[in-house]
């Protein structure tokens, strides 16, 4: 990459201690699409770790000098991009049959309410 070795070694040294911090923070990414709380917080948290995971494979093919390793990191962030699309798609597809059930039940409750004479109509 440099012609003076120092600055390849340093470098490489700058290099690998991304690839340790982008670890640890993956560590924390896990940890957040496991405990949550909501399922926007997990698909966002999966979303950050695939794009770390991106950047740890442009690190290493810094320190390793192999361009071939960038159309790896490109074809993950293609996969990545398509699990995040999925699964945002599923999760609104749930939001939404949630809605419609609670929906349905409402309007249930509802017409019961009105069948047994506890719903005011407005007419006295």
């Amino acid at each position: 990459m440099f012609t003076d070795p120092r600055l390849t070694a340093l470098s490489h040294g700058i290099l690998t201690g991304g690839i340790a911090l982008i670890a640890v923070l993956l560590f924390f990414c896990i940890v957040r699409s496991i405990r949550g709380p909501r399922i926007a917080d997990r698909i966002l948290s999966i979303n950050m770790g695939g794009t770390m995971i991106i950047t740890a494979i442009v690190f290493m093919s810094g320190i390793q000098e192999e361009t071939s390793l960038i159309d790896i990191g490109l074809l993950y962030a293609m996969i990545s991009f398509l699990a995040v699309v999925v699964f945002s798609r599923i999760y609104r597809g749930e939001f939404l049959s949630l809605k419609d059930r609670k929906r349905k039940e409402m309007e249930a409750q509802e017409h019961r309410a009105t069948e047994e004479g506890l719903h005011d109509d407005g007419d006295d």
